[in-house]
């Protein structure tokens, strides 16, 4: 039996916990906030209820297979999944709106078609079997492998772009905004595509082609919603490493990995307490004061990314009056210039006309009864650091501004808000510890390896890398396979190359 320290009790590293400890080791995880759950939160305020991380579910087989993996109880029979339909309802700047089917190829092309004109679908349709196929070639090496030593192949873009003839020289697509520019035929579309870039923290003028692989994921594997809020997920995983006897340290701040005869040897507390282990798993951003001499990745290896990735602004919103029988759970109001959002957002300003995603989720247990409801609003915004999120002017002023663009996906809204509260991207940096608040992107294959992330085995021997800062990046899915791939390396060895 192995003693593991895990870092972090995000739904990474508690993955990475639950799963080492069935396979028999002794693991403690170390949590430097209250709870556990990471950027997985709550905000409770008089009966409402509400997510204030991610607010719907991609490809859940994720955490079926873990709960499978670690015990009887299937993952639906410790919460309630549904289905959310329509998946979405996009709201664009021409006052053009499409509510788009879950997990339905026909559905969308005939939604597209018929809000956006003939063509529409068969344009949207046909940019979603390239990204298919860009899926198919880079799915087991980017998602479901351990990062590679030879990882540059990972730099070539999967994505099969479309050539585009001109009279002396043929252009393809490496970008997510050249695709909507040159493949998807309608100003609409390629706004479509910028927001799921930019929900991901994504700057779609930089991002690669690649990308596309996120809204396929979505729309092929559909969204879930977990009833009583996310959080319910990160609690039904926690239990889950509970009933396995995983031990929780709480208000344990973690200062140093503790390095003996070149190995990971341990963990070191803030006020200097040391506890052994045999390995470590670090399921938070690494930074050089964390890791024993600085620098465990050498020169072929993919480095922690210098700066901040954005982060999110949230406005949480108890509203009197019922919601509507026909609302949407998921609006997407989509900026009036996309193009000066994403040089603000990526340029360290805030937005003017920012996009911004509405969540109104049909579950009792979100609101204090029938004639109430729980919205939450959110943006993907610059970082702490260049905006001064603390500053209460700047604030207020942004949060008027989602609430006055929300405005369009909710009837009556200003005129219905009870209670009003702000997170922002100092918010999550206090309370997780993140630079800036800032929060992972999921990795993606292209761009030379520029948005791959740090591998999940080390350069230090015991040292192990889980949760979104690590190899296959951030989102529910990509940190809960990042926890599978730890415990395959623990327990089979370094040549561990994934489940088949």
């Amino acid at each position: 039996m192995a003693r593991i320290a895990v870092i972090g009790a995000g739904t990474g590293a508690m993955a990475a916990a639950a799963r080492l400890a069935v396979a028999g080791n002794k693991v403690t995880v170390y949590e430097r906030s209250a709870s556990y759950g990471g950027s997985v939160g709550r905000h409770e305020h008089e009966g409402f209820v509400f997510d204030t991380g991610p607010g719907l579910l991609h490809l859940p087989a994720v955490q079926r297979d873990l709960f499978v993996k670690t015990g009887k109880e299937s993952l639906e029979q410790c919460v309630t999944l549904t289905q959310v339909d329509p998946a979405g309802r996009h709201l664009f700047a021409d006052g053009t709106a499409v509510s788009l089917p879950n997990a339905s190829r026909a559905g969308v092309a005939s939604a597209l078609d018929a809000a956006l004109g003939a063509g529409a679908g068969e344009h949207w349709t046909g940019f979603l079997e390239r990204a298919r196929d860009a899926w198919d070639r880079s799915r087991r090496p980017l998602l479901e492998e351990p990062l590679r030593a030879d990882h540059q192949v990972l730099g070539r873009d999967p994505y099969p772009a479309l050539k585009q003839r001109r009279l002396l020289r043929t252009r393809q697509a490496a970008t997510v905004a050249e695709i909507g520019a040159w493949e998807l035929a309608d100003a609409r579309l390629a706004a479509l595509l910028d927001g799921y870039a930019l929900s991901y923290g994504l700057d779609p003028r930089s991002a690669p082609a690649s990308a596309a692989l996120l809204p396929y994921m979505e729309q092929s594997f559909g969204s879930w919603y977990v009833l009583g809020g996310m959080r319910e997920l990160a609690r039904a995983v926690y239990e889950r490493c509970v009933a396995r006897r995983v031990e929780f340290v709480f208000g344990a701040e973690v200062v140093r990995v503790v390095e003996k005869d070149g190995r990971a040897a341990g963990v070191e507390l803030t006020g200097g307490e040391v506890a052994e282990a045999d390995r470590v798993v670090l399921g938070v951003r690494p930074h050089a004061g964390l890791v024993p001499g600085g620098q465990v990745w050498g020169a072929d290896d993919v480095p922690v990314r210098a700066g901040s990735a954005p982060g999110r602004f949230v406005v949480l919103l108890s509203l009197r009056g019922a919601r509507e029988a026909d609302a949407v759970h998921r609006t997407m109001v989509h900026s009036a210039d996309g193009a000066a959002e994403q040089e603000a957002v990526f340029g360290g300003r805030v937005a003017a006309h920012p996009t911004v995603t509405v969540l109104r989720p049909d579950d009792p247990a979100t609101r204090p009864d029938e004639a109430h409801e729980a919205v939450t609003l959110t943006a993907t915004v610059a970082p702490q650091g260049p905006v001064d999120w603390t500053d209460p002017a700047v604030r207020q002023r942004f949060a008027d501004a989602l609430v006055e663009r929300a405005g369009a996906a909710v009837p009556g809204l200003r005129e219905r808000i009870l209670h009003t509260e702000v997170r922002t991207p100092a918010e999550t940096e206090a309370e997780t510890g993140a630079e800036g608040g800032a929060v992972p992107p999921p990795a993606l294959a292209g761009a030379q390896g520029a948005y791959l992330h740090p591998g999940n085995l080390t350069r230090l021997p015991g040292l192990y890398l889980a949760g979104g800062w690590s190899h296959p990046g951030g989102g529910l899915a990509h940190a809960g396979m990042s926890g599978t791939l730890v415990a395959g390396l623990v327990v089979e060895g370094d040549g561990f190359r994934g489940s088949r």
